[in-house]
């Protein structure tokens, strides 16, 4: 994996043909100060994986590369799309990536000490373990009939070691330096504000699976010290309600700095009683948190369809967050499942919130049946600090 196919670049090997030397691999850092910009900073591009055969059923395989491609030309609207493949065998590329970047690809970030220089570029690599070793995971109650696919160790290797290979191949307009954190996490846990704040689910976060042998005050040192935040809000999340372990991202989002907005499950969703009780732990623990900066949370809600409705049956574990969507420049980048009324509404609440900007929606039905939505399958790529 050293290229990238892209909506407005010729596809490369060295991205646009622009050569660039980079950085020594063997060389990380593994100490420093970090920022994460919040989504809504200026982006170079977003990045996107072409799906694999192995990161969904095969039955879901077609229409899911049909998704991201919708998904790729609403997104090109706005900037740049990075669909990252191998360079040799591009025409090869739905055999090779896994869609979910968000989790298996990088987490860029800033300089928070001014030391290394204006305009470093900087990328943390979680090494991503599928979600705490759920390779093969067959849902809640075994019964998930669009679950992952089990991966062979070969496949599983790829999927750790795609963040690597991205930091490596990403040379333009410089190349990136690579971090290596002490701890494991996955871009969709975890949910910033850009000016300190990071909330955070303690279900996927403190964890044997993830962060064997770290205390929770351990791993909250190390989130500060690696995306900048000053204040942590942990909130309990859920084991093995989905096969994150409760990421954050379908459940609470900031829309800016003191406000979000937070998804109300459906009572006829699968686990409803279970997702209906972390929604209520979430909301209450916001209602009597402030943020870094000591503002109280404006909270704004979205109502999520009833599955029953989209003719999804309840074992199906369909993910209907409005939610799950993707700040791009200009953006966001919401969903539609299908139902006009919770469609319409979603985006009427995301425009009000959001007057400045050009909500685009698009439609989906098998992302969304594979476990994730539109955040799940997209990673910022930020612009360089001046």
């Amino acid at each position: 994996m050293g290229a990238y196919l892209s909506t407005n670049r010729t596809p490369s090997s060295t991205n646009n043909h622009e050569q660039h030397k980079p950085p020594k691999d063997d060389a990380p850092f593994e100490t420093g100060r970090f920022t994460f910009p919040p989504e809504w900073h200026p982006h170079l591009a977003t990045m996107m994986g072409i799906p694999s055969r192995a990161s969904c059923l095969e039955s879901l395989w077609s229409k899911n590369c049909e998704e991201i491609v919708d998904l790729a030309a609403a997104i090109a609207e706005f900037e740049p799309v990075r669909l990252y493949t191998r360079p040799e065998d591009i025409e090869y590329a739905p055999d090779l990536i896994n869609r979910r970047v968000r989790d298996t690809g990088p987490v860029y970030v800033h300089d928070a000490t001014g030391s290394l220089g204006a305009g470093r570029r900087l990328a943390i690599n979680f090494k991503f373990n599928e979600w705490g070793n759920k390779n093969g995971w067959e849902g809640t109650h075994g019964h998930y009939r669009y679950g992952n696919p089990a991966m062979t160790k070969k496949e599983l290797q790829e999927n750790t070691d795609f963040a690597r290979k991205v930091i490596s191949a990403d040379q333009s307009p410089s190349p990136v330096q690579r971090i290596v954190p002490k701890i494991r996490a996955e871009g969709d846990g975890l949910v910033v504000d850009g000016e300190g704040t990071l909330i955070v689910a303690e279900s996927y976060m403190v964890c044997q699976l993830w962060n064997p042998g770290k205390s929770k005050d351990e791993i909250e040192e190390e989130l500060q010290r690696l995306l900048g935040v000053e204040k942590v809000i942990w909130v309990p999340g859920r084991k093995n309600l989905d096969i994150t372990d409760c990421h954050l991202d379908a459940e609470v989002r900031f829309v800016r700095p003191g406000v979000v907005a937070m998804t109300r499950h459906s009572p006829e969703a699968v686990d409803s009683p279970e997702w209906i009780k972390c929604g209520e732990e979430i909301l209450e623990t916001l209602r009597n948190e402030t943020d870094a900066k000591g503002r109280q949370f404006e909270i704004h809600f979205i109502d999520e369809p009833d599955p029953k409705s989209l003719g999804i049956l309840p074992k199906d574990e369909f993910v209907s967050s409005y939610l799950n969507s993707y700040f791009c420049n200009g953006g966001p980048i919401i969903p539609a499942f299908g139902l006009e009324l919770h469609d319409g509404k979603a985006l009427e609440i995301w425009q009000s919130l959001l007057p400045d900007r050009k909500v685009r929606q698009v439609p989906l039905r098998t992302i969304p049946l594979s476990g994730g939505v539109i955040h799940c399958v997209t990673q910022q790529v930020p612009a360089p600090q001046a």
